[in-house]
């Protein structure tokens, strides 16, 4: 079965360097901002509060507190407007989107960082046999 002619033309034009993100984590999106002739990158950084999936149309919204106000943003994930997206830090969240953050102020709103896994520290044995040699 042949795909469709839009679902060919979509296919094509998905991004190949997608950085991989939750929503709850602090990501900075590096947007290309056109300012008369000349360009510019202006760093948006939020938390992800949603995602919304489908193939080249999916989108995130990344929300920010700015002078005590809320600004939240919807990017396209596929487009070629942003230079690049950064994962500051990861979320330990429950749910997939996170629209109760627009209720809360301070440091209510606030998410916990999410504990990354610790390295493989070496053994005891490990450490006696190096000291032994």
């Amino acid at each position: 079965m042949r795909r469709s002619a839009i679902e060919h033309i979509e296919s094509q034009q998905l991004r190949k360097d997608v950085t991989e993100f939750r929503t709850g984590d602090t990501v900075r999106v590096h947007w290309k901002v056109k300012d008369g002739d000349k360009e510019r990158v202006q760093p948006f950084e939020g938390i992800v509060i949603r995602k919304k999936k489908g193939q080249n149309r999916s989108t995130f919204t990344v929300r920010k507190v700015s002078y005590g106000i809320g600004v939240e943003r919807v990017f396209p994930l596929h487009s070629p407007r942003y230079e690049k997206i950064d994962v500051l830090q990861r979320g330990d969240v429950n749910r997939n989107r996170l629209f109760y953050l627009r209720d809360l102020k301070g440091k209510a709103a606030r998410v916990d960082a999410q504990v990354e896994p610790l390295a493989q520290q070496p053994s005891k044995k490990s450490k006696a046999a190096a000291a032994a040699v």
